[in-house]
C-alpha cells in the first residue's frame, strides 16, 4: 500500500490516535484532511444550525493547533469544503489514494457518508479505529451487551472488569517524518477560512470563571491544571453547581471535538487516584465518562430512532411545536427566572452546567409542552461541547422517549432554584427576571399542534 488519506472527524489530535499511528507505519505517502460541510451553517436542523458560532470558533482553534502540530512534522492539514462523501471521493480519485483512514463513526449521518464513499470507491480500503470511546469493538458489541438502561450497561462493564485500553503512545515525530505528504503545500483554504474567525479565548461559563481554547495543546494543559488541584476530589459535591470554572471538569468540549480522548482522561484520573486521593468524587468523574460511553454505543445500536419524536416509546409524547413558547425559551423570556438565566448563559458563552441543562430541558418539555427535538437542535447549535450521542440521548431521557425504564424527568423549577441558587446570585448575574415574559400557557393560531 502506498497512498493513504487520513480524514480527521471527531479526533482532532495526534496523540492517542491509533489511526494516525497505523497510517504512518503502513504507507509511504499520506494526506491529512478535514471536511467542512456547508450544511452545518444552514438552518436545516429544526430551523437551527448544526454548528453555531461558539462551537465553530472552538473547531477553528482546534484546526489551527492541529495544522501547527502537523507542520512541525513536515505535513499539512488540508481543508475540503463540501458534502463529505463527495469531497473525499474526489480527493481519492484525484490523488489515486488506495486507503482511507478515520475514526469509527457513531452518528447516523456520518455512517451514511462512509457507506456512500465505500459504494463510490469499490477498490478503496476503509479502516476505522475506535478513537472516541473508552472501549473498542473487541471489548463491546452493542448487540451483545444489555443496553436497556445505563445501570445495566455500567454493571456489565464493572462486573466484568473491562479494562480501558492504555492510550496509544508512539513516536509521532519519527513516524510522520518518515512519511511523504501527498500534497506539499498547506491548504489555502486554511488561511482564508480561519483568518475570518476571531482567535480569541472562549469564555466558558462567563467572564471571571475561566477560559478554554480549542486545540490538543490547550486540552492537555487544562487537564494537567485541573488534576494538579484538589478540584477532582470534590467533584461529586460541586458538579451540580450552576457555574464556577473548577466546579466541574470542563473537559466536555475537548472530548466532543477529540482534542482529548476519553481514554486519556480515564487514565489521568486513575493516576490522580494513585498519587493524590481516591474517593467518591474521583470515581464519579469516571462514572460520567461511562455515561458518555453508554450513549455512544446506544446511538450506534438505535440509529435513526435516536432522533425520532417518539424515540423508543410506544406512543408519541403529548407535546407539539408552539413557536412563541419555543422562541421565549430560546431567548430566556419565560416566566421562570432560573430557566431564563441558564439560557442567557448558554447564548452568551456556549456553556451551561449539567444541572442547568436538565432544568431547562424539563421546562421546555413539561411546562411549555414543546417537542423535545427542537430543544435538542437548539442545544446542538449553541453548545461548545455538543456531542451527538450525549445531547440527543439526554434529551430523550428528559422527554421520556429513551430506554430509561423510569420514564421522563420533570424537575420542580422553584425547588431547583432554592437548592442551587438560594441567594439568587446566579439569576441576578444572568438577568433571569424578565418583565415581558411570555405566559407559558399562551398560544395563538400559528401555535396549533402539528399533525404528525
Amino acid at each position: 500500500m502506498s497512498k493513504a488519506l487520513y480524514w480527521f472527524t471527531q479526533d482532532l489530535r495526534l496523540n492517542d490516535n491509533e489511526g494516525v499511528k497505523w497510517v504512518a507505519q503502513t504507507h509511504k505517502e499520506v494526506a491529512f484532511v478535514y471536511v467542512i460541510d456547508p450544511n452545518w451553517f444552514a438552518q436545516k436542523n429544526y430551523h437551527h444550525l448544526r454548528v453555531g458560532e461558539h462551537r465553530w470558533r472552538f473547531i477553528c482553534q482546534s484546526l489551527i493547533d492541529l495544522n501547527e502540530h502537523l507542520s512541525n512534522l513536515g505535513h499539512h492539514l488540508q481543508l475540503l469544503v463540501g458534502e463529505p462523501s463527495e469531497k473525499i471521493t474526489e480527493f481519492v480519485k484525484t490523488y489515486s489514494v488506495d486507503t482511507l483512514v478515520l475514526a469509527h463513526q457513531f452518528g447516523v449521518d456520518e455512517q451514511r457518508a462512509v457507506t456512500r464513499i465505500s459504494k463510490c470507491n469499490r477498490a478503496l480500503l476503509i479502516k476505522q479505529f475506535n478513537q472516541t470511546t473508552l472501549f473498542d469493538n473487541s471489548q463491546i458489541s452493542e448487540h451483545d451487551i444489555p443496553m436497556k438502561s445505563f445501570s445495566t450497561f455500567r454493571n456489565y462493564v464493572e462486573k466484568r472488569s473491562l479494562v480501558v485500553p492504555v492510550e496509544c503512545v508512539f513516536e509521532i515525530e519519527i513516524s510522520l517524518q518518515r512519511v511523504t505528504p501527498i500534497l506539499q503545500l498547506a491548504s489555502t483554504l486554511l488561511k482564508d477560512i480561519l483568518s475570518e474567525v476571531n482567535d480569541a479565548i472562549v469564555p466558558f461559563g462567563g467572564a471571571g470563571l475561566g477560559f478554554i481554547t480549542g486545540g490538543e495543546r490547550d486540552a492537555h494543559n487544562h487537564l494537567s491544571t485541573y488534576l494538579a488541584s484538589y478540584a477532582p476530589s470534590r467533584y461529586k459535591n460541586t458538579r451540580n453547581d450552576l457555574e464556577g470554572f473548577s466546579k466541574s471538569t470542563k473537559l466536555s468540549a475537548y472530548l466532543a471535538i477529540g482534542n482529548l480522548s476519553p481514554r486519556q482522561v480515564w487514565h489521568a484520573v486513575e493516576d490522580y487516584e494513585r498519587t493524590t486521593i481516591k474517593n467518591d468524587s474521583t470515581y464519579w468523574i469516571k462514572f460520567e465518562l461511562l455515561w458518555r460511553e453508554y450513549f455512544q454505543w446506544l446511538l450506534k445500536l438505535k440509529g435513526k430512532s435516536f432522533f425520532l419524536f417518539k424515540g423508543d416509546g410506544r406512543s408519541k409524547p403529548m407535546t407539539s411545536f408552539y413557536s412563541q413558547r419555543f422562541a421565549a425559551w430560546c431567548a430566556g423570556k419565560t416566566v421562570f427566572p432560573l430557566v431564563n438565566a441558564c439560557m442567557h448563559q448558554l447564548n452568551e458563552t456556549g456553556y451551561m452546567s449539567n444541572r442547568g441543562r436538565q432544568i431547562v430541558a424539563s421546562c421546555l418539555v413539561n411546562e411549555l409542552s414543546v417537542d423535545w427535538r427542537y430543544g435538542a437542535a437548539y442545544f446542538q447549535q449553541q453548545l461548545i461541547d455538543y456531542d451527538v450521542a450525549s445531547n440527543w440521548g439526554n434529551w430523550q431521557y428528559i422527554a421520556g422517549v429513551g430506554v430509561d425504564p423510569r420514564g421522563g424527568r420533570h424537575f420542580n423549577i422553584p425547588k431547583q432554584a432554592q437548592l442551587y441558587d438560594a441567594d439568587g446570585r446566579f439569576v441576578k448575574k444572568w438577568q433571569g427576571h424578565c418583565h415581558n415574559a411570555l405566559a407559558y400557557d399562551g398560544v395563538d393560531a400559528a401555535d396549533w399542534p402539528l399533525q404528525k
